[in-house]
């Protein structure tokens, strides 16, 4: 297990990291803002494990920008999967494993398909999946009965907003785009709920498949809009910067 202590450093430094890509998906952030953020660390191992938590939206600022990534910062994520690497064995989804690993391992799926993406492959290929989240409505494993309903299937999607990314797409986004209504419900529940951290991961989803061209029965314009008014936090402050730059066409 991780230690207290560690776990703190980790969060201080991944909230750093977050607003280091806010302040360069905003243009008011310098170049290679995720080397800068390993170097300039007083805890360089906290500062990797940001970027491993960060995960894919280490290149969010680059992808919604339409600037070059910073050979340096590709660098310093290959280091990051390298100091904390993701696990090669195919992890259950839950209900049959446990939900923590199964979210680590799609997010470390992003994190290390978008580096092969800009690096040309050299760190080789990317870490296999598990299996998406099935929308509300299709098979679901005979374990969870066929229960699960869109209020924890939006949830758990939320978990896996850093997928919500130009150049990313697969089962998770297939689960996506099966089921908007459902996500529609997910986000309006977490703003009622004012859970704004869940509400802005899933304004992400309903931001691509906007983009994506997908009809849909809430406009995540004022959504967003809402949510960075009124959350706080350099995470939530993050993901909604990306829904609204996904909206923009980003």
């Amino acid at each position: 297990m991780i230690p207290d202590r560690s776990r703190t450093a980790y969060q201080e430094s991944a909230a750093g990291l977050a607003r280091r890509a806010l302040g360069a998906l905003r243009g008011t952030g310098g170049t290679a803002m995720v080397a800068e953020h390993v170097e300039q660390a007083e805890d360089p191992g906290a500062a990797l494990a940001a970027v491993r938590i960060l995960g894919a939206d280490t290149f969010a600022p680059v992808l919604l920008t339409g600037e070059a990534l910073p050979p340096q910062d590709a660098e310093a994520v290959a280091l990051a999967l390298t100091a904390f690497p993701p696990a090669r064995d195919v992890t259950p989804a839950p209900p049959e494993g446990p939900e923590g690993p199964w979210v680590m391992a799609w997010r470390d799926w992003g994190t290390a398909t978008l580096l092969a993406l800009f690096d040309g492959g050299a760190t080789g290929a990317p870490p296999t999946a598990p299996a998406p989240p099935p929308p509300p409505g299709a098979a679901r494993s005979a374990a969870s009965g066929g229960a699960e309903d869109w209020a924890g299937w939006s949830v758990r999607m939320g978990q896996l907003s850093t997928l919500a990314l130009p150049a990313l797409d697969g089962p998770v986004h297939d689960a996506a785009r099966a089921a908007p209504l459902a996500l529609a419900r997910g986000a309006t529940r977490a703003v009622l709920r004012r859970d704004y951290p869940t509400a802005a991961r899933i304004t992400r989803w309903l931001a691509w498949l906007r983009a994506d061209g997908v009809s849909l029965a809430l406009d995540p314009v004022p959504l967003a809009e809402h949510i960075e008014v009124m959350a706080g936090g350099d995470r939530v402050a993050l993901d909604a910067a990306i829904a609204r730059r996904l909206m923009a066409g980003g």
